[in-house]
């Protein structure tokens, strides 16, 4: 992946900076990315660090689960986690079903942990390792409902429902019959989603925020590794 300066400059958005840094918190060799939300844009500050506070809470939850950064630090300014080597999945177009399999036990791990991570339609947000295997990044949306209730099921089924839609299309001959039936049925969640909630996403993202591609993904997959 290329770095856009020399100081490890991976994005500059909305929602502040991030950075790819040869050193953790406390001067640690670390590979790791900082997500500065200080350099928000005005008006954002705000949403930025609510954004950056989940996916500290989530990475905290899922320490000790494989394919997941590592949360290094969070001091409400900037955020730190470990790096992981990976090409996005838009990249990569996985096409191996062990690919698939290990995917849905991280699914697994993750929802065991109560973590549900909300922003997997998002092909970036899934990483092809060297050695094949899964990873999941940007947890900014993540949640972890104190009850795992039926909030909890609608939503770890809609994560499920979007790495099946992710395997239809990069590994549609290894799709069971159940798997088909998943893709079939929305949530009740996702269901509402797409008729109030997306259509304004898409005018904010689209029409503020200028992200046209893979609703607002495409260029950031270097970042969120």
């Amino acid at each position: 992946m290329k770095r856009t300066d020399a100081a490890g400059l991976l994005k500059h958005d909305t929602f502040g900076a991030v950075r790819r840094l040869p050193r953790g918190p406390g001067g640690a060799v670390v590979d790791c990315v900082e997500r500065d939300v200080t350099d928000a844009a005005r008006g954002v500050g705000w949403l930025a660090r609510r954004l950056a506070a989940r996916e500290a809470r989530a990475l905290v939850a899922l320490r000790g689960v494989p394919q997941v950064p590592r949360l290094l630090g969070w001091d409400g300014r900037r955020l730190r986690r470990s790096w992981l080597e990976g090409r996005p999945m838009h990249e990569a177009a996985p096409a191996d079903p062990a690919y698939y399999r290990e995917a849905l036990r991280l699914l697994r791990r993750m929802h065991a942990a109560g973590v549900v991570h909300n922003d997997l339609a998002k092909e970036p947000n899934w990483l092809v390792g060297s050695d094949g295997l899964p990873a999941l990044v940007d947890f900014q949306l993540a949640a972890r409902p104190r009850r795992r209730g039926r909030l909890f099921r609608m939503l770890a089924y809609d994560d499920l429902r979007h790495l099946l839609k992710h395997k239809r299309s990069y590994c549609p001959a290894r799709l069971t019959a159940r798997q088909s039936a998943v893709l079939e049925r929305r949530s009740p969640v996702a269901a509402l989603w797409a008729r109030t909630g997306k259509p304004l996403y898409r005018l904010v993202t689209r029409g503020v925020l200028g992200w046209v591609d893979r609703e607002g993904a495409g260029d950031r997959s270097g970042a969120q590794r």
